[in-house]
């Protein structure tokens, strides 16, 4: 496989993820981002914890969706991720709520 072949393969991957994304996003209720993934879900909770003088956070998530082309796999029941970095937590916007941008 050449490498022209494998960024083609990549692209069509990427594509169909993106397409599978935009089909099943009005099913969630929040897009949580971390620093390694990007998940739907219809229930996340954020714990900050300590241990000594750092701080992290506990994400956990359940009925998600996993942004990862790689995975066989990215609905799932139950995620549980820690991190040092930030989470950015949103609230999915309803079908009948007006347009982000005009």
């Amino acid at each position: 496989m050449s490498a022209e072949d494998l960024e083609r393969y990549e692209a069509e991957m990427e594509l169909a993820l993106y397409r599978e994304y935009r089909d099943v996003v009005r099913m969630f209720a929040y897009v949580v981002e971390t620093e390694r993934r990007f998940y739907l879900a219809n229930d996340v909770d954020v714990a900050v914890r300590g241990e000594g003088e750092d701080t992290y956070f506990e994400v956990t998530l359940s009925d998600a969706w996993v942004w990862d082309m790689h995975r066989p796999a990215r609905f799932v029941s139950h995620v549980r991720a820690l991190t040092f970095r930030d989470v950015n937590v949103e609230r999915v916007a309803a079908s009948d709520d007006p347009p982000l941008l005009e």
